[in-house]
């Protein structure tokens, strides 16, 4: 049993793919989940786009390289997945191929492998899944783990083990959607599960347009890139907006940073100055109107939500125990200003309590509790390797055997294993 090769662990993303060996506590790669394939759609005749396609089967890109083709020699860039769900199965199982063979060097028919889904998969995709990797990659054992409770896992690397526990709230925020979604005892209560419109790519996206307004010298082919490296290298939370303005008014050579653009073959090198952009730009997680109208909830207001409809015995660990991840929870001071608006809403509802009850009702205060740690940027793939990395992940993933003999169906569900906790 110890001579076991590690398992592989895959999170496929909105934005990014994750991937690497179990027990690793960084992933081995991360590259933009998308795949260049040649376009045959246009040129040719019916049978020429036929005959083209069937020779063009190994003839595509992932990650970098194939962003780097957008638009040259008839390639095409796609992106299978959106919001989280994967919507084109055909270039899941060719993305995957490169995963494994490519970037992964490894033999699939020797590696269990751990998955993650988001939450509210639907069990079809499990089977289509499973399918993928029984049969086309021969797998021996598969487990597809729900993101939120490989969150909750990777938040045990920041505390002690008698604080360890499968309650919580996670607050994921990716590249493409915001989840916010309660786990009680490792199981996600799927009914109260909400998500919010408000991501990475939207900020970077507000930034783009604020800098644009600027009248700023950046070529416009380049402006949606300066704007995802101002957003990761200087945005951060303010407390209060108001104050923050007023702050970068009197101090403006304080607060304004020069980001630098080097020179490349194409473009001049420039410089642009980052001044407002550094808060507004994560702002919109609690104010989301300034890029949505039709959207006006904050994410703390979201939180509360979510937590209020959950099962009334669970509150309090769902209150205590909210745990943030993916990239764009890594923003300065998010955490914060999290915690202290989710922690003035709940005291002004159990005082607006006491007041409607005269006094009669004293509510217990609860006690709000954001929790960050090391690994929150790769939070979900870390909890995945880290639960992989167990003997009993062993003993509850699919096997092949059990795939030939009940088909794709025993992949609906994944049960989640003792050893978590």
């Amino acid at each position: 049993m110890n001579n076991r090769l590690p398992a592989i662990v895959i999170d496929n993303g909105t934005g990014y793919s994750k991937i690497g060996y179990a027990g690793n506590t960084e992933p081995q790669s991360i590259f933009p989940s998308c795949i260049a394939v040649k376009e045959y759609s246009k040129v040719g005749t019916r049978e020429v786009r036929r005959l083209g396609t069937g020779l063009d089967d190994l003839n595509f890109y992932i990650g970098d390289e194939a962003l780097g083709l957008d638009g040259k020699n008839d390639f095409s860039v796609k992106w299978p997945i959106r919001h989280g769900i994967i919507e084109d199965w055909d270039l899941m199982q060719r993305f995957l191929e490169q995963v494994i063979y490519k970037f992964l060097r490894a033999e699939p028919e020797d590696h269990y492998f751990l998955l993650t889904e988001p939450p509210l998969n639907t069990p079809e995709n499990r089977e289509y899944t499973a399918e993928i990797m029984f049969e086309t990659f021969n797998v021996p054992g598969l487990y597809i783990a729900v993101q939120a409770v490989l969150a909750l896992a990777a938040s045990w690397s920041s505390r002690p083990k008698e604080e360890r526990t499968l309650t919580g709230t996670v607050v994921d925020s990716g590249d493409g959607v915001t989840h916010v979604i309660p786990v009680v005892d490792g199981y996600v209560v799927g009914s109260c599960i909400k998500h919010i419109p408000i991501a990475g790519r939207d900020i970077t996206t507000f930034i783009q347009h604020l800098l644009r307004e600027r009248e700023t010298n950046i070529p416009p082919e380049l402006s949606m890139e300066v704007a995802k490296q101002i957003k990761e290298r200087y945005s951060y939370v303010c407390p209060d907006l108001p104050k923050e303005f007023a702050k970068y008014d009197a101090e403006p050579a304080k607060w304004i940073q020069k980001h630098n653009v080097p020179k490349t073959a194409k473009y001049a090198g420039f410089s642009v100055d980052v001044g407002y952009e550094r808060f507004l730009g994560p702002e919109i997680f609690f104010q989301p109107e300034f890029v949505n109208p039709d959207f006006t909830t904050s994410l703390s207001d979201v939180v509360e939500e979510v937590i209020q409809k959950s099962p009334i015995d669970a509150r309090r660990g769902l209150y205590g125990n909210i745990v943030l991840s993916g990239g764009s929870s890594m923003f300065k001071n998010f955490g914060r200003r999290l915690q202290r608006d989710i922690k003035q809403i709940v005291d002004n509802r159990l005082r607006l309590t006491e007041e409607l009850s005269s006094g009669r009702i004293k509510p217990t205060p609860i006690d709000v509790k954001i929790v960050t740690h090391p690994m929150q940027r790769y939070a979900v793939w870390f909890g995945g390797s880290m639960l992989a990395d167990t003997e009993e992940f062993y003993s509850v993933c699919h096997t092949k055997s059990q795939y030939e003999e009940f088909g794709p169906s025993i992949c609906r569900h994944n049960p989640v294993f003792g050893s978590m906790t």
